[in-house]
């Protein structure tokens, strides 16, 4: 909730620039667009303003227009999820009796203060603004409850007119009341209208025709939803100025929209008569208080923008409209490019930005082996040059590695010196650790197949922090952020990656695109061998994030080697609880079964 109120915060000044974008756009196109596309324009403004509250990554937005002429195929959309500090134990068994998963579990982030602090003002805020809708509503019922079904036969006749003119079917009650000024339209689904005793009895006929066709033209463009849709807005943006701006010049741009399409219906002679009509009435037409209903009446300034629009109204030529149209269009076109930045999900950096061009990619369904867990698998046929991918939503998501960062802090302590392929071993420094296997002395083969964190630890500690950030930099270790401390980084911290930049760092790793020592790279490939089958041989590294006591984010990546190919993949899943590395080694295998890439074998070598 705090992350989302920060970013939140941030997104309101991306829209305050767009309304005064807006309130520019409007100016320069005064005389092209018309009082109906001029309304129509706020329209954006409100679904952009429902963006920062979508349940949706900027990668799907993206994802759901990859299939135009210049959509990016490659471009793969996901989600990602976080952690900090070290606390608690888990020991997950491997999945085919040669892995051990061990992992240290972490605690969730703690809320900042500052978060805390703009969250409750910002509800209290909302809760203040939803009592005083309420409060007005409450009012216009009690006025509903008082109006009394129009009795006067002429003016029902004349509403009855004004129906067939605008070829309204659906019967729409109207009332007099004494309790109001303006006449208004009220009610989604059972619109009802109101008008005041004083109009009914000053009213010429022709006048309060005009009247009648007003409000039905209300009902017409579904004001009324479109009011709903305002409040709404007004309560969640209630501390943002620009916003509550916007919606004053969009309420009267309505009523100047409703003017134009009255005049519309109208013959020539009769646009002095409507705006006379409007005229008689200015002093005695009030802008309604009720939130919930569209009205005639307005300021005195908004009346008289209205009596100006009306005395130079043409009607608009089939170029107008075009102009209207194509101004329109490009002004969506333009917001619609603020979209992935307003998401609420865009706050972090979590996703890989992978160009697919050029590349055979293929899309998987091994869905049956990820039940209950959301994740994905992605497999890199080296001699081919082929990519197949399951979930594509997810497989450029990065989230924490957890332990199989370690294959690239092995790599960069032997770079370093710290160890050598024939001097790795660390002494145990007595510390009494929950998993036996991390009791004692360890070589780089032992602390990788028991996933020692100690022993990586220590590596680090004597690599140095600039050295780290140095060579993540080097090959381009996911979001390169090393931020979160020196001892837990990597686990459910700050450092992410996704299963599209595993696959390819493993690949590159494996080809030594990085021009790292031969022996550096066989010492660390000899670590993460698993086991052999008459198919070929298996290497890889789990990977298990436990938060709060509960598994989350399950790793297994790695390659395997077959007598003519190597197929390089990653294999991560999430869930609430269970998602273990382990788990993850259990897909993969079954996945490369299914693929006939290898046989599993859990027997000995």
């Amino acid at each position: 909730m705090t992350d989302f109120i920060i970013h939140f915060l941030i997104c309101n000044l991306f829209i305050g620039a767009v309304i005064i974008l807006l309130f520019t756009l409007k100016r320069i196109f005064r005389n092209t667009l018309t009082g109906r596309t001029q309304y129509n324009i706020w329209f954006l403004l409100l679904a952009l303003l429902a963006v920062p509250f979508l349940p949706i990554s900027p990668q799907q937005v993206t994802a759901f227009f990859s299939w135009l002429p210049f959509g990016d195929s490659g471009s793969l959309p996901g989600a990602a999820s976080s952690g900090n500090a070290a606390d608690g134990v888990h020991a997950v068994t491997g999945a085919a009796g040669w892995m051990n998963d061990f992992t240290i579990s972490v605690r969730s982030r703690t809320p900042s203060i500052a978060g805390l602090l703009l969250s409750g003002i910002w509800a209290a805020g909302i809760l203040i603004i939803i009592l005083l809708v309420i409060r007005s509503t409450q009012r216009l019922r009690r006025i509903k409850k008082s109006a009394l079904p129009l009795q006067n036969r002429e003016i029902q006749a004349l509403y009855a007119d004004c129906l067939r003119d605008m070829k309204l079917t659906k019967t729409i009650p109207i009332y007099s009341t004494a309790f109001l000024e303006s006449p208004v339209i009220t009610g989604c689904f059972r619109p009802c209208i109101y008008l005041p005793i004083h109009l009914i009895s000053d009213c010429k006929s022709p006048e309060l025709r005009y009247i009648l066709l007003h409000e039905l033209q209300h009902y017409r463009h579904k004001d009324n939803f479109v009011n709903y849709l305002m409040i709404l807005a007004g309560i969640l943006y209630w501390f943002n100025p620009l916003v509550w701006t916007a919606f004053t010049a969009m309420r009267s741009d309505r009523e100047i929209a409703c003017d134009s399409s009255v005049l519309r219906m109208l013959d020539k002679d009769a646009y002095q008569d409507y705006g006379f009509a409007l005229i008689n009435f200015a002093e005695k037409l009030s802008h309604t208080a009720f939130p919930f209903s569209a009205g005639l009446g307005g300021s005195i300034k908004q009346i008289k923008r209205r009596i100006l629009n009306i005395a130079v109204y043409r009607k608009p030529s089939a170029l107008k409209m075009a102009k209207n149209t194509a101004v329109y269009c490009l002004t969506a076109a333009l917001l619609a490019g603020l979209v992935p930045a307003l998401l609420s999900r865009a706050a972090e950096d979590n996703h890989y930005e992978w160009n697919g061009t050029g590349r055979n990619i293929s899309s998987i369904d091994v869905s049956e082996y990820f039940n209950g867990y959301e994740g994905s698998f992605v497999l890199y046929d080296l001699t081919s040059d082929q990519w197949s991918i399951y979930n594509e939503d997810l497989a450029s998501v990065r989230v924490s590695p957890d332990s199989t960062y370690k294959i690239y802090d092995a790599l960069f302590a032997l770079e370093e010196g710290i160890i050598t392929p024939d001097a790795s071993l660390l002494a145990w420094d007595e510390t009494v650790y929950p998993f036996k296997a991390w009791n004692q002395d360890q070589t780089l083969s032992s602390a990788l197949s028991a996933s020692v964190n100690w022993y990586f630890q220590e590596l680090d500690r004597q690599m140095g922090t600039e050295a780290i950030r140095s060579h993540i930099r080097e090959i381009g270790y996911g979001n390169e952020d090393i931020s979160g401390g020196p001892d837990s980084y990597w686990l459910e911290s700050s450092l992410k990656i996704s299963p599209v930049e595993q696959v390819e760092l493993l690949t590159d790793t494996y080809r030594n695109t990085f021009d790292f020592a031969p022996k550096n790279i066989q010492a660390v490939k000899d670590s993460l061998r698993l086991d052999a089958s008459p198919s070929g041989t298996l290497y890889g590294k789990t990977g298990t994030g436990q938060v709060d006591g509960e598994n989350v984010n399950g790793w297994f990546v790695g390659f395997t080697e077959t007598a003519d190919n190597t197929y390089f993949f990653a294999v991560n899943i999430h869930a609430e609880s269970n998602a273990s590395g382990s788990k993850a080694a259990e897909i993969a295998l079954d996945v490369l079964d299914e693929m006939n890439i290898r046989e599993q074998n859990t027997g000995e070598d």
